[in-house]
C-alpha cells in the first residue's frame, strides 16, 4: 500500500493528510503561527503520526502545498531528516492538468492551485471552488480545465476578530450560527451579524459570479476549516469536502512523480 503524505500549510493552520492511494487514512493539525525549528517540526509530525496507524517509516513520499514561505526552509527540513523523504513542492514547473489564465500566474498561491485541480479532476465540470480560510477565495475553472476568474474576501474569522478589535465593549465570540437572527444580547447578536451576514456574502459573491460567468449550472464545493459552518446553511454550495485541497495534492503527485 504506497503512503502519501500531503501537507497544506495556510496561514492559520498546517494540515496533514495521510492518503492510500485516493482515500484520506488520517489527518492533524498544527498552527501555523508558532515558531518552530526542523527539529521541532520533525518530532512534532513523528509524534502526531505515532498515534495512528500509519507510523513515519511507512512512508512513500511527501507533496507540500505552503503559502509561507518563511516556514519552508525548516519544514523541508525535518521532512528530510524525520520522514527520510525528498518533497515535492506545488510552485512553478510543476505540472498541474490545469490552465492559468490569470493576469499574474505567480500570484496565485499554491493552496488555490491544489483545490482548482481537484475540483477540476474529481467533478470534469465547470466548478467554482469557495475555500474558507484566513481569506475565503472562489475560484473558477471551466469544464476544459482553465482556470481564469477568482474573488477574494476577508475570511470569517478575520471579519469576527475584526468586530472585536475595533470595537471597545464587545467581546471575543464563537463562530456559531444562532438559532434566529434575532439575537437577545450582545454576543447572540455578534453572532447572528457575523454568521448572517456572511452566508449573504457567500450566496451573493456566487450568484454574482454565474450570472457574470453566463454559467447557471456550475457546480460549487466548498472546502476549508470554517466551511462547514457556512457551506450548511445556503443551498448555493453544492457539496462541502474537508479533504478536497489532501485530493488535489494526490493529483499532483501523480502528474508528477517518476514513474
Amino acid at each position: 500500500m504506497h503512503i502519501l503524505m500531503t501537507i497544506d500549510v495556510g496561514n492559520t493552520n498546517i494540515s496533514l493528510g495521510l492518503m492510500a492511494e485516493k482515500n484520506v487514512i488520517g489527518s492533524f493539525r498544527l498552527t501555523t503561527k508558532t515558531p518552530r525549528t526542523s527539529d521541532e517540526f520533525g518530532i512534532c509530525i513523528r509524534s502526531l503520526m505515532d498515534s495512528s496507524s500509519v507510523k513515519a517509516e511507512d512512508v512513500d513520499d511527501v507533496i507540500i502545498s505552503s503559502v509561507v514561505p518563511k516556514i519552508m526552509y525548516a519544514l523541508t527540513s525535518s521532512i528530510r531528516k524525520y520522514i527520510k523523504k525528498e518533497p515535492i513542492i506545488v510552485g512553478p514547473g510543476i505540472k498541474t492538468g490545469i490552465q492559468l489564465r490569470n493576469d499574474n500566474p505567480r500570484d496565485v498561491g499554491a493552496d488555490r492551485i491544489v483545490d482548482v485541480a481537484a475540483a477540476h479532476f474529481l467533478y470534469q465540470r465547470s466548478c467554482i471552488i469557495v475555500d474558507f480560510g484566513t481569506a475565503t477565495t472562489f475560484d473558477y475553472v471551466s469544464k476544459q480545465g482553465i482556470f481564469e476568474y477568482t474573488v477574494i474576501a476577508p475570511g470569517l474569522g478575520i471579519s469576527a476578530n475584526a468586530l472585536t478589535a475595533q470595537t471597545a465593549k464587545l467581546p471575543e465570540i464563537e463562530i456559531m450560527k444562532p438559532k434566529t437572527v434575532l439575537g437577545k444580547n450582545t454576543v447572540a447578536g455578534m453572532q447572528a451579524g457575523v454568521v448572517y451576514g456572511y452566508i449573504g456574502l457567500v450566496e451573493g459573491i456566487l450568484r454574482q459570479m454565474k450570472k457574470e460567468l453566463h454559467d447557471p449550472d456550475c457546480y460549487v464545493t466548498a472546502t476549508g476549516g470554517l466551511g462547514k459552518v457556512i457551506a450548511k446553511e445556503t443551498p448555493e454550495i453544492d457539496e462541502y469536502d474537508p479533504d478536497l485541497a489532501y485530493k488535489g495534492m494526490r493529483i499532483l503527485y501523480d502528474l508528477n512523480r517518476k514513474k
